[in-house]
């Protein structure tokens, strides 16, 4: 089955930055499109990020390029690297495999466990 396990979050400042991983196994991680997800207490899941299968290719939920997203096929990696950190960024954040839109995400099954992720002062 999907396994895979975010790691890197924690509490960090406003302005500050985190770069979150995500290690992959139980599938070919390398032929599959993988996901960032993010969900703060009482709202829904907010689409982040996804990668195309060999890393080149990104989509973003935001448009103003404080993350991104990357991959190591080498050891079945996911990455998000997150700059100028809002307090509004504050969420438990998930690895997903899968693609996915504003409006569309993976199925649950296909996502991690979560790291947190806190911007406060």
């Amino acid at each position: 089955q999907v396994q895979l396990v975010e790691s890197g979050g924690g509490l960090v400042q406003p302005g500050g930055s985190l770069k979150l991983s995500c290690v992959a196994s139980g599938f070919t991680f390398n032929t599959f499109y993988m996901t960032w997800v993010r969900q703060a207490p009482g709202k829904g899941p907010e689409w982040v990020s996804t990668i195309n299968p060999i890393g080149n290719g990104a989509r973003y939920a935001e448009p103003v390029g404080r993350f991104k997203i990357t991959r190591n096929n080498a050891n079945n990696t996911l990455f998000l690297q997150m700059n100028n950190l809002r307090p509004d960024d504050t969420a438990l954040y998930f690895c997903a495999k899968g693609t996915a839109t504003k409006t569309t995400l993976p199925p649950r099954s296909d996502w991690g466990q979560g790291t947190q992720v806190t911007v406060s002062s």
